[in-house]
């Protein structure tokens, strides 16, 4: 079994395209992944940019946050190119993919389609873990973490630029690590389960708003 850590940065296409908009909202510019083996220990990383087809200019927007420029995906190869080399990259029928909330799959899902019509990209969604839910769901909350946040309450420096692909690619396998120990997960993370249980109404009304008592009707 292979274990790939996953998650992509996007570039929008122009609000001016609504016809587009409504197939594809945006264009994967970076994928970045971590592989881990059976007994989730690192094997390999992989990260690509990818040179946008549908608009040609990145959004001010998406520079700032993730960094990346015009400059540096001018020379870059195309989605299909990538997205087939991150397949073969995987090397295994055996595999699960985890991401950091469901989006990166949505856009997958989106952008095969539009771009790949041939390629049968729900096949490809039975390997996917949304590892964000997964989290929530062992500490008992539902309130979905930011990954920067997960990665803080487990005392854990953010590695690299956060909204890097890469980046955050790592930084999720390390939270998947620490998933594989239940016993030290929860301890780890009681600070945070404390933070979010819901709290026992121990008062009566009476005692919250004695102020009330004294009214007269």
């Amino acid at each position: 079994m292979v274990h790939v850590v996953f998650d992509l940065e996007m570039n929008p296409i122009s609000y001016l395209e609504k016809e587009l908009r409504k197939k594809l909202a945006g264009e994967v510019i970076e994928i970045g992944a971590v592989k881990l083996g059976d007994n989730f220990q690192k094997i390999d990383s992989f990260q690509c940019y990818i040179k946008p087809q549908l608009r040609t200019e990145i959004s001010k927007r998406i520079t700032q946050l993730t960094g990346i420029t015009d400059e540096i995906v001018s020379d870059k190869e195309d989605f299909v190119k990538e997205f087939n080399n991150f397949m073969n990259w995987i090397d295994s029928d055996d595999f699960i993919i985890y991401s950091w909330s469901d989006s990166d799959i949505v856009q997958l899902k989106s952008e095969c389609q539009y771009k790949m019509p041939d390629y049968d990209v729900d096949e490809l969604a039975k390997h996917w873990i949304d590892l964000q839910k997964k989290f929530d769901d062992m500490i008992g909350v539902h309130h979905s973490l930011s990954l920067k946040h997960a990665v803080g309450a487990m005392e854990h420096k953010f590695e690299g630029n956060e909204h890097s692909a890469l980046a955050d690619a790592e930084n999720t396998a390390a939270i998947l690590i620490l998933m594989q120990d239940e016993k030290k997960f929860i301890k780890t993370m009681q600070p945070i389960i404390d933070l979010f249980k819901p709290r026992e109404l121990t008062n009566s009304i009476g005692d919250m708003f004695p102020e009330l008592m004294n009214l007269k009707f």
